[in-house]
């Protein structure tokens, strides 16, 4: 065996604390881009000139190429070394946010969210699987904490600091922030690590065929949910994209199983009870919170009239409400199981949706946050014990595939909830409202003021409606994840 073989492993053990530190930045960098950029559409759209559907591309272009690279990254990770790829990752996440912060246009600023959705896929598919690896067991679900934690740091700082950003040096900085912090890891990470390391020392053979299916499947799922407003949910467009999407993952599930190295193992979602319905309530319920943030937004800055400033500092209840309660109920998980909690928790995430959606337009802040900090109630009471049943219910060479397909389950999940739940808000609005709604105020050359003051009025009256909607749809999929998750059986208690 090479020497390279043997000291490797123990650099990569002595270090284990810096890897921590590096791939805890990259857990908190994923959610506060996705969550800052939300307090910021309604000046990117006056900037851009952005519609409504061109807004939600914003969000939804970065969580669509996450969930489509997350696991073939992952798995290219596992035989050429997660660390470099991690900090590859780290590199175009970086490269993409310059060419954000630098956007002309729409399909500017989409294309580079894009290219930041492949630097984030890369840091979600490797950061937990380096900390699984490096840590002793004894000491592996503390570190996990810490990573998990730093990832309710990104949503809690994210929204107040989009705010103060966007109001003081406007919206291009909040991406610029991302220079300085993605250099510093990357220059630590060159000079901490080793020159060489190793990958997984089983051939791993490509699965281009599950890949191009499973991308084909979500991006034919994500467009026609997307543009359905615009396009009509019955148009031969929206029913032949779907259409396709569907035979897709059908053809994908039937090559998965004939594979000898496939894309994802199917065997876990058909023999695994606990693994299967812990997914499937993990996707469900990141399907009902993933828009929250961006709808709630918009509604509290362009149907409230609050700052950006003050929408960032109101949005933040959740997201501190779910940090500061996560590690008590993971605690409590080993306790009492996850059965009762994450099941549990998804139905105070319905209440907390259900709160939304009946707040009058004119609600005040203690209103909003009281709302917002039950859904963050009940995802603290979800996120934790869920994963860790997850992660539990395998075998120690399937952590890395289990920590990639939940990742994939909450990445598609947000996918879905933005295009689903987006677009359940916008089509109350039509075409012309959507065009609208995010350049309200901006001056329209021959308008006179009362046609301006009545156009305005009927979009702030149709998205208030809308978005009732969308939290109404949004509670009663949270109240379906509850359901499933009841599925997944009686408490094992942990092994050590």
């Amino acid at each position: 065996m090479p020497l390279i073989s043997r000291i490797l492993p123990e650099q990569l053990y002595a270090r284990r604390w810096q890897l921590l530190a590096l791939t805890s930045v990259g857990a908190f960098m994923g959610p506060l881009d996705g969550s800052i950029v939300s307090v910021a559409l309604p000046k990117m759209g006056r900037s851009l000139h952005l519609s409504f559907t061109a807004s939600i591309w914003v969000q939804a272009a970065y969580l669509l190429v996450m969930a489509v690279f997350l696991i073939p990254l992952g798995r290219l990770a596992d035989q050429r070394g997660r660390v470099h790829y991690y900090l590859a990752g780290i590199a175009v996440f970086t490269i993409g946010s310059l060419f954000s912060a630098l956007s002309m246009n729409v399909t500017w600023l989409i294309a580079s969210r894009a290219l930041q959705g492949v630097g984030a896929a890369l840091l979600v598919a490797t950061s937990a699987a380096i900390v699984t690896a490096v840590f002793p067991p004894q000491e592996r679900g503390r570190a996990l904490g810490i990573n998990v934690m730093a990832v309710y740091l990104g949503l809690s700082v994210g929204p107040p600091l989009g705010g103060f950003l966007t109001d003081h040096f406007g919206w291009r900085s909040i991406f610029f922030v991302n220079l300085p912090i993605g250099i510093a890891v990357a220059a630590c990470g060159y000079l901490l690590l080793p020159r060489h390391e190793l990958g997984d020392e089983r051939a791993m053979h490509p699965d281009p065929l599950g890949t191009g299916l499973w991308g084909l499947a979500l991006v034919c799922l994500l467009v026609p949910m997307t543009f359905a407003s615009q396009w009509g949910w019955t148009s031969p467009r929206t029913l032949g994209l779907l259409a396709i999407a569907a035979a897709a993952l059908a053809v994908f599930i039937a090559a998965e199983r004939r594979v000898a190295d496939p894309l994802l193992d199917l065997d876990l979602l058909f023999h695994n009870r606990l693994f299967a319905a812990a997914n499937v309530a993990a996707l469900l319920n990141y399907m009902a919170l993933g828009a929250i943030t961006i709808l709630t937004a918009v509604y509290l800055e362009v149907v409230q009239g609050r700052s950006a400033g003050l929408t960032g500092w109101l949005m933040l209840a959740q997201p501190a409400v779910m940090a500061a309660l996560s590690p008590f109920s993971g605690r409590l998980s080993d306790r009492v199981g996850s059965r009762l909690l994450a099941s549990g928790g998804m139905a105070i995430v319905a209440l907390g949706m259900l709160l939304l959606a009946t707040m009058p337009t004119s609600s005040g802040l203690v209103r909003v946050m009281a709302s917002l900090g039950v859904v963050g109630l009940g995802m603290a009471a979800f996120s934790a014990p869920n994963m860790s049943a997850i992660m539990g219910s395998v075998q120690k060479r399937q952590l890395g595939l289990a920590s990639a397909f939940v990742g994939t389950m909450r990445v598609t999940g947000q996918a879905l909830s933005v295009a689903v739940l987006g677009g359940i808000a916008a089509s109350a609005l039509g075409p012309a409202g959507g065009r609208l709604l995010l350049t309200l105020g901006t001056p329209v050359p021959g308008q006179n003021r009362a046609a301006a003051l009545a156009s305005a009025a009927y979009v702030l009256l149709h998205f208030a409606r809308g978005y009732r909607y969308a939290m109404l749809t949004g509670a009663g999929l949270a109240l379906v994840g509850a359901l499933a998750s009841l599925t997944r059986g009686q408490h094992v208690p942990s092994r050590p």
